[in-house]
This record gives C-alpha cells, sequence and structure tokens, in this order.
C-alpha cells in the first residue's frame, strides 16, 4: 500500500498509515488459530481479512450452539436450580 492510500478517521483528524494497517493485519493473522498453524509466514491481507471474518461467523455460530444446549439443559432442571444458573448467566 502507497502512503497515497492512507486511511482517515474522524474527519482526518487521525491519520492511518500503511505501516500502521499492515502491522494490525500481521497482528490479525497472528490471533487466527487457522492461519496461524500454516506454515507460511506470508499471507495476504485480503486472506487475514478473510479468514477472520470466517473465524468471528465461526465462533458466533459456536456461541448459538452453546446457548441452545444451555437453554436445553436449563429446562431439564429444577426450577430453583435454573434461577439460580440464570442469575449467575446475568451478572
Amino acid at each position: 500500500m502507497s502512503t497515497r492510500r492512507s486511511r482517515s478517521r474522524q474527519s482526518g483528524s487521525t491519520m492511518i498509515t500503511d505501516d500502521q494497517i499492515n502491522d494490525l493485519v500481521s497482528k490479525l493473522h497472528q490471533l487466527l488459530p487457522e492461519v496461524r498453524n500454516r506454515c507460511s509466514d506470508k499471507v495476504s491481507a485480503a486472506r487475514v481479512l478473510q479468514e477472520t471474518c470466517s473465524y468471528i461467523r465461526s465462533l458466533h455460530r459456536e456461541v448459538e450452539d452453546l446457548s441452545v444446549r444451555l437453554s436445553e439443559l436449563l429446562d431439564n432442571i429444577d426450577s430453583t436450580q435454573a434461577s439460580i444458573i440464570r442469575s449467575l448467566l446475568m451478572q
């Protein structure tokens, strides 16, 4: 990326340089298990962003699945125990 393509936020008050963008993409690359476990250190920014989106979607699906399982478990236990667990979840 060239410095001509530097991005601005909040009406140009804060400039994000290409180096900062590259650094953020590199940090994302290190956080993603699917990408991090590959041998190659060179992954395009587009690939890292695609993998990030996929990973976030999979985390959302996992949270939804766990929520459904928890609801099923709460439906099958004593109402007093269920209310205690629900109160703990709300904290």
